[in-house]
């Protein structure tokens, strides 16, 4: 049979113009009645088309089979559920004969009847996304799987997103810090995936008992949560699609950086930079529609969020406190005393009755002990032989100068030089090296190098005609009046007896 449309017009097109009849035109086209009447009958070529299915003799009595297998894989991860060559497999144990190719191609028509259709959804200013991805930088020349958070709000399709050394609550509360920041005010509806860090127990389909950091933050921006159902990520599928947006323009190449700061600061502006885009169906850019966001957030809180992890704990006899299975040392006053560390992203903060008494990098590690040598410098006074041999101390480095000032200090006052030393260190307490380098620097050009003088020389002192009293802004001192002194009563004291 012919199936050229060329041909399968021109037989439409002689029939109805030319008067001839259908015999004629079956003879000389050289085809049989009925494949004139079929032509006749469509105005294109119909296809190949089969009044029933094949038959299938050997695969038909393992088809229920199949489909069980498919129904037990729908309650299974993805990685752990059958091939079409495991199912093969797993008939031909149970006596399939057949080939694999049927079994294949009966797996792929059963998955496609089952495949799941969606509604679209609506999208209305003022609601976001959240979701987590992972990737790959090289973060102060080591290569590092970094997760980073996307916030996508559906409306204007505006993102932001932030990369972190973990997924923690912490790290979520301060992406949504900063992303209620950058957009400006706080969305009144977000959706999120049912992660631990927000979720402790699922109940039911909808029903959630949700952790005491997510109320919190949720508390105090005061945002309504959805939570998609189990594996139904579709429920957020804008910032799904985000992620991995996210992953192949702003994170391809693998990023080289110094720290997390410059690589966040480069997400930021690649952010930014996104807004000028204007998407397919959208008759306005990005940053158009996400001013009808904005219009539908609710203002942000007066007080600014503490994005921190707070724990209560007592200094150990080694001045040192525990936080995330790493040691962070106070200054030796507070041993043995409760605080509060308060861990952030990028710092712990160490706090006693509502003072910061202590300030660390955070350290990502696990069992580390991270020592500042200026809290110990107090107990060295009692401790001075702690100077040489002490564990804070073997890190201390500092300049010539200090070297210099010991040898002589020991040289000229013996073991009291040394204490004389570590009372210098410890104007590190209260001023910066920098200028304690200076001071002691000239101190050993003026020779004068114990404690007090070198204090002296800590603060710059203002040039002497600087010095002078003015009353001015001082006009209260105007009306008070100072006698002259007169030096002969001092003779007259000394003369009865008083200056004794």
């Amino acid at each position: 049979m012919h199936t050229d449309m060329q041909w399968w017009t021109r037989i439409r097109v002689r029939m109805a113009q030319e008067d001839i009849s259908k015999r004629q035109l079956c003879r000389e086209e050289g085809i049989g009645w009925g494949t004139l009447e079929k032509v006749l009958c469509h105005p294109e070529p119909p296809g190949y088309r089969r009044d029933a299915p094949y038959p299938e003799p050997k695969l038909g009595p393992y088809v229920a089979r199949i489909e069980q297998i498919l129904d037990e894989d729908s309650n299974v991860g993805k990685k752990q559920r059958h091939t079409a060559q495991r199912i093969f497999e797993r008939l031909v144990e149970e006596g399939y004969e057949g080939g694999y190719t049927q079994v294949r191609e009966k797996v792929r028509a059963l998955k496609r009847q089952r495949g799941e259709v969606f509604v679209p959804l609506r999208h209305d200013p003022g609601t976001a996304q959240v979701d987590v991805g992972h990737a790959l930088a090289r973060v102060g020349g080591v290569l590092s799987k970094l997760c980073y958070f996307v916030m996508a709000l559906p409306h204007s399709d505006a993102l932001f997103v932030q990369a972190f050394w973990h997924a923690r609550t912490e790290m979520f509360w301060e992406f949504h810090r900063r992303a209620f920041e950058y957009f400006g005010g706080v969305p009144r509806r977000i959706s999120y995936d049912n992660d631990t860090v927000l979720v402790s127990a699922i109940i039911g389909t909808r029903a959630r008992r949700l952790t005491e950091g997510f109320l919190q933050l949720q508390s105090h921006y005061r945002f309504e949560a959805h939570f998609c159902t189990v594996r139904r990520a579709n429920e957020k599928g804008v910032v799904e699609a985000m992620v991995g947006f996210a992953r192949r323009k702003f994170l391809v190449p693998v990023p080289q950086v110094r720290d997390l700061e410059e690589l966040n600061a480069r997400l930021l502006e690649q952010c930014r930079a996104d807004l000028g885009r204007t998407l397919r169906g959208k008759a306005t850019s990005k940053r158009e529609l996400l001013v009808e966001d904005e219009a539908a957030f609710p203002p942000l809180p007066e007080a600014a969020f503490d994005a921190c992890q707070k724990k209560p704990t007592r200094v150990s006899s080694l001045s040192l406190v525990r936080f995330d299975t790493n040691d962070y040392s106070v200054p030796t006053c507070h041993a043995h005393h409760e605080v509060v560390v308060k861990g952030y992203v990028d710092r712990v903060v160490v706090c006693r009755q509502g003072q910061v008494i202590a300030c660390h990098d955070r350290c990502w590690g696990r069992g580390q002990v991270c020592l500042d040598p200026v809290h110990y410098l107090g107990l060295l006074e009692r401790k001075p032989g702690a100077l040489d041999y002490g564990r804070p101390f073997e890190r201390l480095e500092l300049p010539e100068c200090f070297a210099v000032l010991r040898a002589r200090l020991e040289r000229e006052l013996g073991g009291e030089g040394t204490r004389e030393y570590i009372q210098v260190l410890r104007l590190l307490e209260r001023h910066s090296l920098d200028q304690l380098t200076a001071a002691v620097e000239r101190g050993l050009r003026c020779n004068a190098v114990i404690r007090d003088a070198i204090a002296q020389f800590v603060l710059p002192r203002e040039p002497w005609e600087q010095t002078t009293f003015s009353l001015d802004g001082r006009e209260h001192l105007r009306g008070v009046q100072v006698a002259e002194s007169d030096p002969s009563r001092y003779t007259q004291l000394l003369a009865t007896g008083g200056g004794g």
